[in-house]
């Protein structure tokens, strides 16, 4: 190869491209050329040549480091726009990357013209140089690609689309996108099982107690699953959710099995001495199960207030149950509904001839007729409502139209008008229950107690068909309250905007005269809890038990030796401690209620004031009341897995569903970082 004697050509004027950073102009004999500083290779570099082959040879440059060439064009021409004019238009052309048979080739893209205003200039710039100090790392880009994967339940053959590809390599043709032999899916496993073993260790340096959330999945294909999901206050008074495991299960699965899926998950991640309470997703099953898990506890540690608040059920479960009571006996006449509207909105004259006699029967109402969808009981509430403005209408339409054969009598649109208030009634309740994303078992008792009220006295109303459905609405709602209204009337009196004084006021309306006798049972509830705290404070491990650890095992020797003595110290201490903590917290007024309150805060910031009770409140106000979301809560079916993930394997499945559980609470504080620097991100952020 000739060695070629080659001099910096003399600058005749400045080089105004941006494009030279990345070119060098040298001259020979009386040609001039443009050598790319990153490949070495030379290109005509005359004046008459212009730079849009320097451009397009840097796009293609495999040498050349991670630097968008696009951006620092982009960056140049606009702040040659806002030098000479803020309307300029410009259709500077940017080459593109695409497949063609395997092959690269090039394309135009033309960029829409922005004005951008003088203040952007020098961000622009800046960006221009912190992304050119940016280099480009195929590993933390893949593993970029299974987060987000991950976090936004994207499906794993996504990275095969060839869409996908042309996109990717449009952004940075360095990132060869890999997915033989599952390379994404092991990616994705690489991810939870880092994330897992920091959830893990989270956990175990927890000193306060958890409550477990245990739900049923489904999918299309009629398979079931089990998730579990840990709830507790963690150590600066925030409630925390954490999706432990989402199991697969065998067809033919018992309650049998499913105590020893829960029991596995306790022992694999190390809370069994640590759990306080358990939330099923229904309310009259799983009976089996409750009494196999409590067994298996009680062999090593006791439980509080003997457990009867172990057994907690889900709130939201127990309205979609009442809703399918009201469905079921009124099958019949909200057919009848439908069918009436989907007549009338079956073709756009029939609705024109429909609207005239409303006129003609004095309805003005803006409102329209909706056809609801069956498995989403909040669309059935609507149609009902619509329908029910319209019944002067509908009565009216039998007169006009020989073919519409499903009209109602006045006494069904009666009924009608009662089933939408049940349902008006349910909607306003799920809508409070589900509208707080991380609700605090406190927040409950008041809405329960009023549904309580409601169903008494729809039960006692003269009108037959009201009274019968409510009837059954009733007794769902009695097997809830059984099982769950020690647990919410202790959570509320922990409220120091309520205390026992709510629990009073409502309890005198739902129990009358026998409402004294109830109010006591709550109150010696909440003593006999109290005083299991207080004794276990008095026990060797007082410490770790006032810092919220599990109460000491009874079958530990050292603690079954100094069982009398704690008895002992409890009983000579016991005056002194309740008026410095309980006595004095009941007897203390009321805190006033306002739109800000933080029953969390409050409760960090008297901790010290009262050190045994907020340990109690912590563990109280942790139990997931509701375990049932919004996605659920108005429809008539369960938690439904979607065909892509019911597909992947066991592991696959688990790793890809609690890994979006754990990533999701990241992309704000992820978000934050893209914004303020151009430094490789982490696979995960840590969240305060």
């Amino acid at each position: 190869m000739e060695i070629i004697n080659e001099v910096p050509a003399k600058k005749t004027k400045r080089l105004t491209s941006i494009v030279w950073n990345h070119f060098e102009r040298v001259r020979k004999a009386d040609a001039q050329y443009a050598v790319c500083i990153h490949c070495k290779k030379k290109l005509s570099g005359s004046s008459n040549s212009g730079t849009t082959h320097l451009r397009n040879h840097l796009v293609r440059c495999l040498k050349r480091s991670n630097f968008d060439v696009s951006q620092i064009l982009s960056a140049k021409r606009k702040r040659n726009e806002t030098s000479q004019s803020p309307l300029r238009q410009s259709n500077l052309a940017v080459a593109a990357i695409s497949y063609d048979d395997g092959r690269i080739k090039d394309e135009i893209l033309n960029p829409m013209p922005l004005k951008f205003e003088h203040e952007q200039k020098k961000e622009e710039a800046i960006q221009t140089i912190n992304l050119g100090s940016v280099k480009f790392d195929q590993e933390r880009s893949r593993l970029d690609l299974a987060r987000m994967i991950m976090l936004h339940g994207y499906p794993l053959a996504m990275v095969n689309h060839v869409g996908f590809k042309i996109f990717v390599k449009n952004l940075q043709p360095l990132f060869e996108v890999n997915n033989n032999d599952g390379a994404i899916e092991m990616d994705c496993l690489t991810i939870y099982n880092k994330e897992k073993h920091k959830l893990y260790e989270a956990i175990r340096h927890f000193h306060g107690r958890i409550s477990l959330a245990v739900d049923m999945w489904c999918s299309s294909e009629s398979a079931g699953y089990v998730c579990l999901t840990a709830n507790y206050i963690d150590d600066d008074w925030r409630l925390q959710k954490k999706m432990l495991n989402f199991i697969s299960l065998d067809p033919s699965h018992t309650d049998e099995v499913l105590s020893e899926v829960v029991i596995k998950s306790l022992t694999d991640w190390a809370i069994d001495h640590k759990l306080f309470s358990m939330t099923f997703d229904d309310c009259s099953a799983h009976e089996i199960m409750v009494f196999r898990i409590k067994d298996w506890l009680s062999q090593t540690r006791p439980f509080f207030k003997d457990g009867e608040l172990f057994d907690v059920r889900c709130v939201t479960h127990l309205l979609k149950s009442i809703v399918q009571e009201v469905m079921e006996a009124c099958h019949d006449l909200i057919h009848k509904i439908r069918e009436s509207v989907r007549h009338v909105k079956s073709t756009q004259t029939l609705l024109g001839k429909f609207n005239e006699i409303a006129q003609q029967a004095g309805i003005s109402s803006v409102r329209r007729l909706v056809l609801d969808c069956p498995m989403q009981w909040k669309s059935t509430y609507l149609m009902l409502e619509s329908a029910i403005e319209y019944r002067g209408a509908f009565s009216l339409l039998l007169e006009h139209d020989s073919s519409y054969t499903k009209a109602l009598s006045e006494t069904e649109w009666e009924c009608a008008s009662s089933i939408a208030g049940f349902l008006k009634f349910l909607l306003d309740f799920t809508t409070i229950v589900v509208g707080n994303k991380y609700p605090t078992a406190n927040i409950f008792f008041s809405e329960i107690c009023d549904m309580h009220i409601q169903l008494i006295e729809w039960c006692r109303s003269p009108d037959d068909f009201l009274s019968s459905v409510a009837l059954k609405m009733k007794d769902r709602f009695d097997t809830y309250w059984s099982k769950c209204s020690m647990a919410l009337a202790i959570a509320v009196i922990l409220d120091p905007r309520f205390k026992m004084k709510l629990v009073e006021y409502y309890y005198g309306q739902i129990y009358g005269s026998t409402a004294p006798d109830r109010i006591k049972e709550v109150a010696a509830g909440l003593m006999e809890l109290f005083t299991e705290y207080l004794m276990a404070s008095s026990s060797p491990d007082q410490d770790s038990v006032l810092s919220g650890s599990s109460l000491p095992s009874t079958s530990s020797a050292s603690r079954g030796k100094l069982k009398g003595f704690d008895k002992f110290l409890y009983e000579t201490s016991q005056s002194q401690c309740m008026s410095s903590d309980l006595e004095k917290y009941l007897e203390e007024p009321v805190f006033p209620r306002n739109c800000d309150f933080s029953i969390l805060n409050w409760w960090k910031v008297h901790t010290p004031r009262y050190p045994i009770l907020s340990v109690m409140a912590r563990d109280i106000l942790a139990i997931p009341v509701p375990t049932l979301g919004p996605e659920v809560a108005f429809s008539n079916r369960g938690r439904t897995l979607d065909q892509e993930h019911s597909s992947l394997t066991p592991d696959t499945r688990e790793a890809l569903v609690c890994g979006q559980d754990w990533l999701r609470t990241e992309p704000e504080a992820v978000s934050l970082a893209l914004i303020n620097a151009h430094a490789p991100l982490p696979i995960s952020t840590e969240t305060n």
